[in-house]
């Protein structure tokens, strides 16, 4: 059984980089060992108004991951673990399958402070990179920040720690050497103000063995993360992207996409080979209280056997269901109503975090 070791990097890069040790973050679509969520807490600031909605759409995405892979759920304690277990038992979705562990956090965005996993032909590693709650947008956040370190001394793997703020929401892996972020969130001054554009880039290529970065510019709107890729463009396999797009040339976001996708069209996968483009719309304005919510169909979850897909009761439901299942046509597309996650500005692939098998 591998120790827990922890290399933290201060100063400069480590002797032996996770790249230079054969690591690799794998792909979404790759075989899962599990996912790992973290539950939300009735005080938490994610949902105000509206978190009595929440738990059951919790409890639908673990009856659906759970039947075709582990689902790991980080609770406050035991007390809350008797309390998502009644969740879980009364929507049929407690199972051999799902297991419980003490680990505390604020907030349930588990995709932003999870453990984003590596693995090389041998074993597998965790990379523990800074939380900071989008820019310390919404402290106290230093119990989310801890989730990666619990869940590598957990699973008894190694540990390596790149002293920079990084969410996994942020950026976007095809799990053979290209990465896909923007710049509005990993540049913004508000996570690492003392790393210049190429100290970012050489941590990403050195933690997540990656050797091709391609950079988009913007976020779509009332994305209070500054612009996370995983709201945007999407990979579906290692050089087709799906990427989102406004069709109301009026809408706020219309002029944005639109240079995201000019981007990607000039984009090179790590090979030299341009991107396979397929273009996702847009679910039209979302929502509540008078609030524009973040919403969009990017946003989805690659688990084994399914994709769950954030859906808001608009006809590009449907449309972005029938392009995804030609995405991925040995899963099944599983539309969830989303409308009420938005509300926490998030969806289902900001919640969930893949272990790689």
């Amino acid at each position: 059984m591998v120790q827990f070791i922890e290399r933290i990097t201060k100063g400069g890069p480590p002797l032996s980089t996770p790249s230079q040790l054969g690591f690799r973050m794998p792909a979404e679509w790759e075989p899962h060992d599990g996912t790992w969520l973290t539950w939300p807490r009735a005080e938490g600031i994610s949902f105000p108004g509206l978190y009595d909605h929440i738990p059951p759409v919790f409890a639908t995405i673990v009856r659906i991951l759970s039947a075709g892979e582990g689902v790991y759920i980080n609770v406050w304690d035991s007390a809350m673990e008797q309390d998502v277990r009644s969740v879980l038992q009364a929507h049929d979705a407690l199972n051999s399958n799902v297991e419980f562990f003490h680990h505390q956090a604020y907030e349930p965005w588990c995709r932003d402070h999870g453990p984003l996993f590596i693995k090389n032909k041998t074993t597998r590693a965790i990379t523990n990179w800074g939380y900071n709650a989008w820019g310390e947008k919404y402290p106290p956040f230093d119990l989310d920040n801890l989730i990666p370190e619990k869940i590598a001394r957990q699973r008894h793997l190694e540990c390596f720690t790149p002293q920079m703020i990084l969410e996994g929401g942020s950026i976007e892996i095809n799990g053979t050497g290209t990465l896909l972020t923007t710049e509005s969130c990993l540049l913004n001054p508000n996570r690492n103000p003392t790393l210049s554009k190429t100290e970012i880039e050489n941590r990403l290529c050195d933690y997540l063995g990656v050797t091709n970065i391609i950079w988009l510019k913007e976020g779509i709107s009332s994305d209070d993360t500054d612009g996370h890729i995983d709201n945007l463009t999407r990979f579906v396999d290692p050089q087709t992207v799906v990427t989102v797009v406004e069709e109301v040339s009026t809408d706020e976001n219309y002029d944005l996409l639109q240079e995201n996708l000019r981007q990607l069209r000039e984009a090179k996968t790590e090979k030299g080979t341009a991107l396979r483009i397929i273009e996702l719309p847009m679910p039209g304005l979302v929502e509540h209280e008078g609030e524009r919510l973040p919403a969009s169909y990017a946003n989805f979850y690659i688990g084994n056997s399914s994709v769950l897909l954030p859906t808001y009761n608009h006809p590009n439901d449907l449309v972005a269901k029938n392009i995804l299942q030609n995405c991925f046509p040995d899963r099944e597309i599983i539309n969830i109503d989303s409308t009420h996650l938005a509300w926490g500005l998030g969806s289902f692939h900001c919640l969930t975090q893949q272990e790689p098998a």
